[in-house]
């Protein structure tokens, strides 16, 4: 931070004033001094901040106790944390001679900033600053630990760049919060050597790397990324050159693009590769170049290929569906950097589902190629599972149920060197990986990749920016395939990946929609029914075999209510005026009579879909209560819900008790179900099957894992538990509630959660899904094709000019 001041200097104080000389004389001396002064204006600045540093110090009269700036590498460029977007650029400090061992580049640092401490990140440490005036020093090292790698330095400031948000902001994202206590117990002497790459396993961190800040970043095809942005030091901000002549089109390179794709060239900060190796062949074409770090010439030997082989026989089991599966692990053994949109093979027996160990085995290859991995996937239920395919293989786990210190713990593991595999949810994309050969995102289409907080960046375009720095390959899989990922493998950024399709009709379930025409022949009531007879029956057959899977998009008991008389939707009626809450007993102020207990709840009515809902009345209340004083304002008419077969109905917006509601139709007090969650559900499956352990999994609580046993499991999307040995059979109920949803990607998110659902069946098992058979997304079931589901979805998106194909940013 710069001080700018106007007072002259004591020592120009002293200096006696020149002699008067005439206007026409002055006048020439001057231009000539001018001359003089920009020939020099160079130099002047090659001298150092440093001696300017000590020459302020002498003129100040030496003051005891004066600060002197580090003789070597004098300037530190700090990103400071500020949420002001136009302060989003490195600002310079001095580094006091009793910091110069501690300020390496990466630590954590305090500063002085707009007249307050601010914390921040060294960048880079400089000889020079190309601010002419005086610069603070920094106030404290808070860690000389090097926690900012370049790396995830560049791909921090790709990533506020490409989302319109802030370094700071994604350096939140990025590295954890510090843990004193864990750096200290991890720290030994050899890692505090000055000389790292000691043989013999030294793990200690490398010398940080200047952060070059005009180094231009690619990126995934759906528009140029300006990697570094604006640069500016200190209070004298250092203009950008402007956008490099040479930078790498974002449009070039696949990795596997023997099948598509064109060359992508070695990044800028990277080089040109000692290791290049040529092209191997997927159906007798060759490997792109793209995933190579430089070119050989043909018929030149590869140092690398017989590593690639012998990872292609020892891991190529779980990629032997995938006609290019062997030519993906050689590749990234040989040290390339192939880019892949996967679909991943379904069907769920006795070893679990297929796609960890897929993960697993290209994690392998790429790590005896000497690189790291970088997994990234939805839920701590899917870390677990990838963790348990990876087995012995060294490697972290990384999720958000782990406590603050544990979470640092191993992500300095990572930071230093000691494990090469990390795999986590979604912060672990900005894993610290050394030399990161692979990254690889499941399920990208799942909310959980999206990040809450600013600038809201997805997992899929972080991997995918942070592979194209690093040149490491990119594997985006999925049972499914969202539109962005078919837009990267239709514009030859990545290849698709897709297994043999006799092996997908081998795995695949028995998919049977409850609205054919055939089923509505047989059985009339199936249209309106929630659970058809076709349903019924595929229950009872499923659990004869072992566990049944029932999805219920809705969690809860009833989420929605309706008249019972007019069939209007039961809504709040308002804020009710502040009144005290009387004792149990006593006289309420306005009914003027005692409290009463609970709402009665009636029989239940049957509803026109054959299912059994309760309906709501207030015995007397009602017809006694006089009308209630309500507070000035707007109202709020937020949907009307229940908790349980016994509870009273409750606004689910503003959490207001309804127990007075009245129908502003028909003026009716009964309420019917509108929708049925997941815990009704579960309650009615339960008076249907007495015999049957139901058990259910959602919000309240997540099952991981189920065992082989006969039992219906209620679970809503994405909280389904993993059976030993798959399930018997599943049923997917109120299609409508996914497929009418008010969203662009409703029928693309509709098949994905399907999808994830039917592929934890056995291999050819009975699905029964509760839609039309016309949907498209419902006939992509049947057919389990989601690549030209995807396609599809692709280009009516660009007819109508929506992202992604237009190319806008979010």
């Amino acid at each position: 931070m710069t001080e700018p001041t106007r007072a002259p200097h004591p020592q120009e104080a002293l200096i006696p004033a020149p002699p008067a000389a005439p206007q026409r004389m002055r006048g020439g001396t001057e231009r000539m001094r001018g001359g003089t002064e920009r020939t020099r204006g160079s130099a002047e600045r090659a001298r150092g901040t440093a001696e300017r540093a000590r020459g302020s110090a002498s003129r100040a009269g030496a003051a005891k106790g004066a600060r002197e700036a580090a003789p070597d590498l004098p300037v530190a460029r700090v990103v400071v944390d500020t949420p002001l977007p136009h302060l989003d650029r490195p600002f310079d400090y001095l580094v006091p001679t009793t910091m110069d061992a501690e300020a390496v580049p990466g630590c954590r640092v305090r500063v002085r900033f707009a007249g307050q401490l601010a914390d921040g990140y060294l960048l880079e440490r400089l000889s020079d600053s190309e601010h002419e005036g005086r610069l603070s020093f920094l106030e404290r090292v808070i860690s000389p630990e090097p926690v900012l790698t370049p790396d995830i330095a560049r791909l921090a400031r790709a990533v506020a760049d490409r989302y319109a948000g802030t370094m700071p902001d994604v350096l939140r994202l990025a590295v954890p919060p510090r843990h004193a206590r864990v750096e200290a117990e991890a720290r030994t002497p050899a890692r505090r050597a000055a000389s790292p790459g000691v043989a013999g396993g030294d793990v200690s961190p490398p010398a940080a790397e200047p952060l070059d800040e005009t180094a231009d970043v690619g990126g995934p095809p759906s528009g140029p990324i300006e990697g570094a942005g604006p640069t500016e030091q200190g209070a004298g901000p250092a203009e950008q050159d402007g956008a490099r002549e040479d930078a790498v089109p974002t449009d070039q390179g696949t990795g596997l693009t023997g099948l598509t794709g064109q060359d992508a060239g070695p990044t800028e900060q990277d080089g040109p590769r000692e290791d290049a190796v040529p092209a191997a062949s997927i159906h007798g074409e060759s490997i792109h170049a793209a995933s190579i770090h430089g070119e050989t010439t043909p018929g030149e030997a590869a140092p690398h290929e017989a590593a690639g082989r012998r990872a292609a026989r020892a891991y190529g089991d779980a990629w032997r569906a995938y006609p290019a599966g062997a030519s993906f692990l050689e590749a990234l053994a040989e040290g390339r950097a192939p880019r892949a949109v996967w679909t991943a093979l379904p069907g769920t027996d006795a070893a679990g589902p297929s796609w960890p160990l897929a993960i697993a085995a290209a994690a392998r290859a790429t790590l005896d190629g000497g690189r790291g991995v970088v997994v990234v996937v939805p839920d701590g239920k899917d870390v677990a599972l990838v963790t348990a395919a990876l087995g012995e293989t060294p490697h972290v786990a990384i999720t958000a149920d782990l406590g603050p210190a544990e979470r640092y713990r191993r992500w300095l593991k990572a930071l230093r060197g000691e494990i090469g595999i990390v795999v986590g949810n979604r912060p672990a994309a900005y894993a610290p990986v050394r030399r990161l050969g692979l990254a690889v995102v499941w399920d990208d289409g799942d909310d959980l990749h999206a990040e809450r907080h600013a600038p809201y960046p997805h997992t899929r375009e972080v991997l995918g920016l942070r592979a194209y720095q690093a040149g490491a390959g990119l594997l985006v899989g999925g049972y499914s395939r969202t539109a962005e990922a078919t837009a990267l493998a239709e514009t030859g950024w990545a290849v698709p990946l897709v297994p043999d399709r006799a092996a997908v009709r081998a795995r695949a379930p028995r998919v049977r929609p409850a609205g054919g025409d055939a089923e509505l022949a047989r059985d009339h009531a199936a249209r309106a029914a929630r659970l058809p007879s076709l349903a019924w029956r595929a229950l009872r057959e499923g659990l004869e075999h072992g566990p049944v899977l029932v999805q219920v998009p809705r969690r809860g008991y009833l989420p929605a209510l309706a008249c019972r008389h007019c069939r209007a939707p039961a809504r709040c009626s308002g804020l009710p005026a502040v009144r005290p809450v009387p004792a149990p007993g006593a006289a309420d102020p306005v009914l003027a009579e005692p409290v009463s207990a609970d709402p009665v709840l009636t029989d239940p009515v049957v509803t026109g879909s054959g299912s059994t809902e309760p309906v709501v009345t207030r015995s007397g209340l009602a017809r006694s209560a006089p009308a209630e004083p309500r507070a000035a304002g707007p109202v709020c008419s937020g949907p009307l819900a229940l908790r349980g077969g016994h509870a009273v109905p409750y606004c689910r917006w503003c959490g207001r008790i309804a127990g007075d509601w009245r129908c502003p139709s028909c003026g009716g007090t009964g309420v019917r179900a509108v929708v049925v969650g997941a815990r009704r559900t579960a309650e009615e499956l339960g008076r249907a099957f007495p015999s049957v352990a139901v058990r259910t999994s959602g919000r309240d609580g997540v099952l991981a894992t189920v065992s082989g046993a006969p039992a219906l499991v209620v679970a809503t999307p994405g909280a389904e538990p993993v059976p030993d040995g798959g399930y018997a059979a599943a049923v997917l109920l109120d299609g409508w509630a996914l497929l009418g949803r008010p969203d662009l990607r409703a029928a693309e998110e509709a098949l994905r959660r399907w999808m994830n659902a039917a592929a934890l069946l056995r291999p050819a098992g009975e699905l029964v899904v509760l839609a039309d058979a016309a949907v498209p997304a419902v006939q992509a079931l049947l057919r389990w094709d989601p690549v030209t589901f995807a396609e599809r979805e692709l280009d009516e998106r660009a007819e109508l000019g929506f992202p992604r194909r237009c190319g806008w940013r979010r």
